[in-house]
């Protein structure tokens, strides 16, 4: 209960940076514990496409969202101290796929598997998709564009009862 009323004084402090089309699209995100969300998702909250446009360029310039794909965007919690707020690196990585076609290898699969004890700088992903390093809540991503057949060997794993890819055990001793 505390908490509720603690996010709804927040909330009243934040009006003043939000409009209110931009709190009430929020709030039911946040009522939902819904933080990873999609254009589709949203939609029904706007008139028009651009109209979400101009409100999701606003929300970003603000720093409220961060956009992880072409379609899916992180929104920043209320409870994020000066806009800073960390999820699992494991977590961004499979919402920035989408769930598909994507295997975490290199350190952080070592690191995972208990190979090594260093935290990994930067997460290496092998992917169908993307070619290209990106930066987000100050963790470095690697996405490496590999063949589908040549992604290695992978397990499903759950954490923060979130599914991820990455390297069997056997596979992710290659990076020791």
């Amino acid at each position: 209960m505390f908490a509720i009323i603690n996010n709804l004084l927040i909330l009243k402090n934040m009006k003043n940076s939000l409009s209110e089309k931009e709190l009430g699209f929020i709030s039911k995100l946040e009522l939902k514990n819904k933080y990873f969300f999609t254009r589709d998702e949203i939609k029904d909250n706007f008139n028009s496409i651009n109209e979400m446009n101009v409100y999701l360029h606003r929300l970003k310039k603000k720093r409220r969202i961060i956009k992880l794909n072409k379609t899916k965007y992180y929104l920043i919690p209320v409870k994020a101290v000066k806009n800073n707020w960390s999820e699992h690196p494991y977590i961004i990585i499979d919402e920035i796929m989408n769930g598909e076609n994507y295997c975490i290898v290199g350190k952080a699969a070592a690191y995972y598997w208990k190979h090594i004890d260093q935290i990994p700088f930067e997460y290496e992903i092998y992917n169908t998709k993307i070619h290209k390093k990106i930066k987000l809540f100050n963790t470095r991503f690697n996405f490496k564009k590999r063949r589908e057949k040549n992604l290695p060997k992978h397990e499903i794993k759950k954490i923060y009862e979130h599914n991820f890819k990455i390297a069997s055990k056997k596979e992710s001793k290659k990076w020791i």
